[in-house]
């Protein structure tokens, strides 16, 4: 296994499918301590002010944890990028936690972004057919709120199938069956754009630039849509490749 000193980034949410910044190499897995909650609202991504969407954060619970995907930060870039996606336009704090690899032989610190009740976008709690709707009804400058919760159900189905997200899931039933009954295009709230998810067997993932793209992960030009703030990066493409326990 190569070293892996250096800056880790831990993502739970959009960074899951599309970090937006350059890094060395990723790799899946969990932290403790933590469940994820759609339980954010955003008014720069996936709403507006007048209409909040909502996004994850992680609500401390000793008996969780969460899946998602640890990135080894490259150059000077990913800091300000991420201090002004997550912190300054998101209502995100940062601290460090414990991953762990989904093999659990690897352990190291990792920078997360977390959102409390103290923010001006948090919503908290909510029934879920509540939060499902919200979902489904919000839209902002980086696409359609139910693109959010799907890209990362997808991520989470194909790149970590033995996690187990209770929330998440039921989400994600809801807003199709909404989706379905409303005879609404998913390539249209997916926002039209292409991604791929490459599987491979190694445990460690490295990015690599020119490769094709499909539903669920990188945009494939990394190009925003307009008046997008999520989308800024400059960065090549990177095909995600998915770990297998």
């Amino acid at each position: 296994m190569a070293d892996i000193n250096g800056l880790w980034i831990f993502g739970y949410g959009s960074l899951c499918w599309n970090p937006g910044f350059e890094f060395n190499r990723s790799i899946t897995g969990f932290i403790k301590g933590f469940e994820r909650k759609f339980w954010q609202g955003n008014a720069t991504h996936r709403g507006t002010t007048e209409k909040p969407g909502r996004v994850v954060t992680l609500v401390e619970n000793k008996q969780e944890i969460t899946y998602g995907r640890a990135f080894e930060v490259k150059g000077d870039a990913a800091l300000p990028y991420l201090n002004n996606r997550e912190c300054k336009l998101g209502g995100y704090l940062t601290t460090i936690t414990t991953f762990y690899s989904r093999d659990k032989k690897l352990s190291f610190p990792v920078v997360i972004y977390i959102a409390t009740n103290d923010n001006e976008h948090w919503l908290g709690d909510a029934p879920l057919k509540d939060i499902a709707e919200q979902i489904f009804t919000s839209k902002g400058p980086s696409g359609h709120n139910v693109e959010y919760l799907l890209r990362l159900a997808n991520f989470m189905h194909r790149c970590i199938p033995e996690a187990n997200d209770d929330h998440l899931f039921t989400l994600e039933t809801l807003v199709r069956a909404k989706i379905k009954s409303n005879n609404l295009c998913l390539h249209t709230l997916m926002g039209h754009r292409e991604f791929t998810i490459e599987l491979e067997s190694s445990d460690l993932e490295i990015g690599e630039s020119n490769d094709d793209d499909d539903d669920n992960n990188i945009n494939r030009n990394n190009e925003a849509p307009a008046n997008s703030f999520q989308y800024t990066s400059r960065i090549p493409v990177k095909t995600l490749r998915c770990l297998k326990p």
